[in-house]
């Protein structure tokens, strides 16, 4: 137990560090960084869903069968991140800020990441607790997915009027909420024996929500050819990357 202890902690530190790298991309001009972006959601899209339908749900079901109760653990996943956006109305927002493209609300953005981050912890503890390479892949799921999510977040603080440290500062608090959410999993996986039943299921409805929900709608908005070949090569590409990682387990 304590190398899951361990390996998550790591884990947390990782993704919250990538919380500070907003400054590194924002000193690029839009354009530029628009095309990155572009690239990076097609690959988290096929990381998030390889990684929920690859390792989490068939983790699931071997350690409880297939039943209703994965099946509504899933769904109830999935009905959580849609209320968390609903309630904070806060929506993932993977593009710059341009003069068509503004928001107002930093601070609610700021509450809303919290959650979102707390969730992350969930889900890369309750990953760790299944086996070390499921919370890895989990884990590299996460990272990039944050990655565009943290640029996006730091150009929302900077616009709401923020200077660019407190900006760097306040990312980086927030994206600490996951260890307090990685912490209350791990203290009740290792009390309560079936909790993974309910955990792993609701974590793969978290991925299945972000990446259907909020990632693949932004891949639509990009219609040439070459690109949008390129994404779904990033795309298989990611499903593949999780793929690959199953051998680790072997």
């Amino acid at each position: 137990m304590l190398s899951v202890w361990l390996y998550t902690t790591i884990s947390i530190i990782a993704i919250s560090v990538i919380s500070l790298v907003g400054i590194v991309f924002l000193s690029l001009k839009s354009e530029k960084l628009e095309k990155i972006l572009v690239y990076m959601i097609s690959f988290s899209a096929g990381a998030l869903l390889g990684d929920a339908f690859i390792h989490l749900m068939p983790e699931a079901v071997e350690v409880a069968g297939f039943s209703s109760v994965i099946s509504f653990s899933v769904l109830a996943g999935i009905a959580f991140s849609f209320t968390a956006e609903k309630v904070i109305h806060w929506r993932h927002c993977h593009h710059p800020i341009t003069k068509n493209h503004q928001h107002h609300l930093s601070k609610m953005n700021l509450v809303g990441e919290s959650v979102h981050n707390f969730i992350d912890g969930i889900i890369i503890a309750t990953s760790y607790l299944v086996s070390i390479p499921v919370g890895i892949a989990t884990t590299i799921a996460v990272v990039f997915h944050e990655i565009p999510q943290e640029i996006s977040d730091f150009g929302v603080l900077v616009y709401g009027g923020f200077t660019k440290k407190k900006a760097l500062l306040a990312n980086f608090l927030i994206a600490l909420t996951a260890v307090i959410g990685a912490i209350i999993t791990l203290l009740i996986g290792t009390g309560v024996e079936n909790i993974l039943t309910l955990l792993i299921p609701f974590a793969a409805g978290n991925f299945i929500y972000i990446a259907c929900s909020d990632l693949i709608p932004e891949l639509h908005k990009e219609t040439k050819l070459k690109i949008s070949l390129t994404q779904l090569i990033l795309f298989v590409l990611g499903i593949l990357v999780m793929a690959a990682l199953l051998l680790v387990e072997i």
